[in-house]
Parts: structure tokens; C-alpha cells; sequence
């Protein structure tokens, strides 16, 4: 915002909101004229489907939303978290006919496989729950498998939406033999910034991709979304890389 000379036009709120206080706040939201959007964190991407007053068609189809843009009395749900993960992707080139894996059947693999699905990408979902990937996978039309797969092995991309890394610096949602050159890795897993799947990954020569780009740029489609205007990502990147510095994992 500052980037466009618009932080004077908007002011920031973060809410804290517990399950129990979620129609509320939604209600409240209805009410109030001076919200462009909100952006949404879990638990509550799902929860928020019963309570919007419109969900587009990727929401739908995703099922979580994770940004809501607001009008007087009428608040839509949308989701970018899909975008978010495709535009992360970006390295990969086409993605139309690439075989990738996707490892975890959550809200994030939900976002990440219907991405992969509507640019081409010939996904496997594998998971510790064989139940949730096989849902999952019969939702988008692809094949699935366990999380200790050999053909993880033979993916061109493998993408964890696993929670598996988050806050632990050793902990990996797969074992380095699965890793080599030439595979592209992406982590979703933002904090610590170099995973230990990353770190596994370089060191086995693959290119990877960390999980603040599909940060990045699901909140750049939520920017357009809330300003009408493009979002400055040059300067969001340097904001994010501020961060990570700061707190101190940046490898």
C-alpha cells in the first residue's frame, strides 16, 4: 500500500476470532461500510462457507474461503490460495501435463490440487489418511496414493501442503531418498523460511520453492481484489524478505 501511495486511504485491523465468536463477527462485518475485505486464516476457511452471502464458484469448488470481499451488507467469499500456489509454481514453466505430487489431503491441498487440475498438471495425492486422499483425489479427478509411496519418487513436482516442518526445523514429511536432481520442490510451510524438505532438496540438486511465494502472491490477488489496482510485488517480496531477516530463519 505504501509502495502505491495508498496507505494514507487505508487503515489495518487484526482480529483475533475465536469459533464460537466467528457468526458474529460476520454479522458485524455485514454491517459495518468502511471494510474493503478481509483475509481469513484457519480454522475458519471452512466454517465461513454457512455464513457468506455469496461463494463464488472456486470457493465453492475449493471449499474454504480465505478472503472475503465486502460491500454494504453483502459479503462474498473467494478463495486465492490457488492462485497463490500456481503463480509460486511459475519456475515449473507449463504445468500442463506435468506429473506432481501433492503431499497432505487438507484445506491447502484442496487450494494447491485445484490449481495444479485447472492448468493440466497430472496431480497424485498421497497422504498419511488414505481416506482423505482418495476423496480428495476422486474430487479433481486424480490418482492417489500413501505418503511412503515410491512413485513420489518419480513426480517432475512435489509440492507439501503438510503441516509437517511448521516450527520444527527436523522434521520432514518425506525422506531424502525420495529427493534428486532435476525434481522441483515447493514447501507450502512458511516459518521456518529453509524447510528441512528444502534443505534436503537442494542438497540433492532440485530446484526448490519457498513457501512464502504462494504467500506472496495469494495476498497480491487479494490486493487487486480489495483496490482494483495491480499489486506492487517487487515490494512486497522486499517486505516479506524484511521479515524473514528479522526474525531471524532466513537461509
Amino acid at each position: 500500500y505504501a509502495a502505491l501511495g495508498l496507505e494514507g486511504e487505508y487503515r489495518f485491523e487484526r482480529r483475533r476470532v475465536m469459533a464460537e465468536e466467528l457468526p458474529a463477527f460476520v454479522s458485524e462485518l455485514r454491517g459495518r461500510g468502511d471494510v474493503a475485505g478481509v483475509s481469513c486464516s484457519m480454522p475458519h476457511k471452512q466454517a465461513l462457507l454457512a455464513l457468506l452471502d455469496d461463494i463464488d464458484p472456486v470457493a465453492r469448488a475449493i471449499g474454504a474461503v480465505n478472503t472475503i470481499v465486502c460491500e454494504p451488507g453483502h459479503l462474498t467469499g473467494t478463495n486465492t490460495d490457488w492462485t497463490g500456489a500456481v503463480r509460486a509454481l511459475g519456475p515449473a514453466g507449463t504445468l500442463r501435463g506435468r506429473t506432481v505430487a501433492v503431499l497432505g489431503a487438507g484445506g491447502a491441498a484442496k487450494a494447491v490440487v485445484y490449481g495444479l487440475t485447472q492448468g493440466g498438471a497430472r496431480v497424485t495425492v498421497y497422504n498419511r489418511t488414505a481416506g482423505k486422499a482418495e476423496e480428495l483425489a476422486h474430487q479433481f479427478g486424480c490418482g492417489f496414493g500413501p505418503l511412503d509411496s515410491p512413485e513420489i519418487a518419480d513426480a517432475e513436482i512435489i509440492c507439501n501442503t503438510t503441516n509437517v516442518g511448521m516450527g520444527d526445523p527436523d522434521a520432514s514429511p518425506l525422506a531424502p531418498e525420495f529427493l534428486r536432481a532435476g525434481l522441483l520442490v515447493f514447501d507450502a510451510v512458511t516459518h521456518p523460511y529453509d524447510t528441512k524438505l528444502l534443505r534436503d532438496a537442494r542438497a540433492a540438486g532440485a530446484q526448490i520453492i519457498h513457501g512464502t511465494e504462494m504467500l506472496l502472491y495469494q495476498g497480491a490477488a487479494q490486493f487487486k481484489m480489495f483496490t482494483g489496482q495491480e499489486a506492487p510485488v517487487d515490494a512486497m517480496r522486499a517486505a516479506l524478505e524484511r521479515e524473514i531477516t528479522a526474525r531471524g530463519d532466513y537461509s
